[in-house]
């Protein structure tokens, strides 16, 4: 996944500096739907000199060639998602973890919208909303 992304963004003129190399890897290891200032924090150490605003514009570039979506929900602040396959989201309204799932059934929802309403549609977001297992168990 990360390879695939580095060699994306080299080829769409992109140059690889090691903070974007570092974003990059942080959004492909497992931490899902981070914020920027989560990403800042987690490699402020390895990159002193690097500020929020670096981390932000390197999102912005991510999102403009493709590599990550903003998803925003109306606070303060936008999650960050790296792209891999079409997926949605299932987050919980007790603690805001968000966990991806994939529901194939939904694959051809843009070509049926597009057909029934004739708009030319450029994508879709699900989002389902409930409570996660850990905030379950901590209601008593």
């Amino acid at each position: 996944m990360l390879d695939d992304a580095v060699r994306s963004l080299r080829e769409s003129g992109v140059r690889m500096t090691p903070q974007r190399h570092a974003i990059l890897e942080y959004l492909t290891t497992g931490h899902t739907h981070p914020t920027a200032d989560e990403i800042y924090r987690a490699l402020e150490h390895r990159f002193p000199n690097m500020s929020v605003a670096t981390v932000y514009n390197n999102l912005r570039v991510f999102r403009e060639k493709g590599i990550v979506e903003e998803m925003n929900y109306g606070d303060a602040s936008s999650r960050f998602d790296f792209v891999t396959t079409r997926h949605y989201h299932m987050i919980c309204e007790g603690c805001g973890k968000i966990v991806d799932f994939n529901y194939p059934v939904l694959d051809d929802v843009e070509t049926v919208a597009a057909h029934l309403t004739g708009f030319k549609v450029d994508r879709h977001r699900l989002e389902v909303y409930g409570t996660c297992p850990d905030c379950q168990s901590n209601v008593h």
